[in-house]
């Protein structure tokens, strides 16, 4: 039995998230049926985690097994290119350990999110536009408080499978760049919806209607009714994720 994770983009806006749903395509079935169809033999791909409907990726990692015989690494990569659609685009793939495992294995994620407070027919689709300009400063203190924490219960989607909402923050920071602003967090695991109620939380500190008392109050409280709304997903991005160097062969 050979593992192999495989690297890869996509834009998610034709897609119903990452993970395989009876209302629509989604990520993950356009890459395993294609991987299946190319290698002639059913093929589960499993993902480093799931992304929601409309969110995008520029670095996705996902896993496979193989029992048959050997193949080229180059010339997969090239055919799966040529066979998934546009908006799906594979960067490599290589041989992995075989208990590596694409979601369990990674010691961080990295997610950016796109504001904008001016109307650019370029971006508005990778962007979440604002009509009032957000106090950068005062967000970027409440990123600070969120790496005290561990539990994000409340800004997590209710009902979900996991066994715990505990999660590492290592960075969370605003940045302006003319008039788009980027969000960039970082931390070993996110939970469902997590980076963009975060968002929409923060963005209420930037309207000024939340101080750091009060997004105390929110965390603490674990109780996703108290926190903001989720921000939209087409301005999310899932940007990297990182394994230890000891998985690849």
């Amino acid at each position: 039995m050979y593992r192999f994770f495989i690297t890869f983009s996509y834009d998610g806006k034709n897609y119903v998230g990452w993970q395989i749903q009876p209302n629509g395509m989604s990520v993950q079935q356009a890459l395993q049926q294609s991987l299946s169809t190319i290698l002639r033999q059913e093929v589960e791909v499993v993902g480093a985690g799931r992304t929601d409907a409309g969110v995008h990726a520029r670095e996705m990692t996902a896993h496979f097994d193989w029992e048959g015989d050997p193949f080229a690494l180059d010339d997969l990569v090239y055919k799966l290119n040529n066979f998934l659609p546009k908006d799906i685009s594979i960067s490599t793939i290589r041989e992995v350990r075989p208990d590596a495992h694409a979601r369990f294995s990674a010691i961080s994620r990295t997610y950016t999110y796109y504001v904008t407070t001016v109307k650019n027919p370029f971006i508005h689709e990778y962007s979440y536009r604002l009509f009032f300009q957000p106090d950068i400063e005062a967000m970027n203190k409440l990123c600070e408080i969120l790496k005290e924490y561990t539990d994000f219960t409340s800004f997590s989607r209710l009902h979900t499978d996991v066994k715990t909402n505990n999660c590492r923050i290592e960075y969370g920071r605003w940045e302006k760049k003319g008039g788009l602003y980027q969000f960039t967090i970082r931390a070993d695991r996110f939970l469902r919806n997590m980076v963009r109620a975060i968002v929409g939380t923060l963005l209420e500190a930037g309207r000024g209607r939340l101080d750091e008392q009060g997004f105390r109050r929110i965390i603490e409280a674990r109780n996703r009714s108290v926190a903001g709304e989720s921000a939209p997903g087409h301005a999310l991005f899932l940007e990297k994720v990182i394994y230890p160097d000891n998985i690849w062969l």
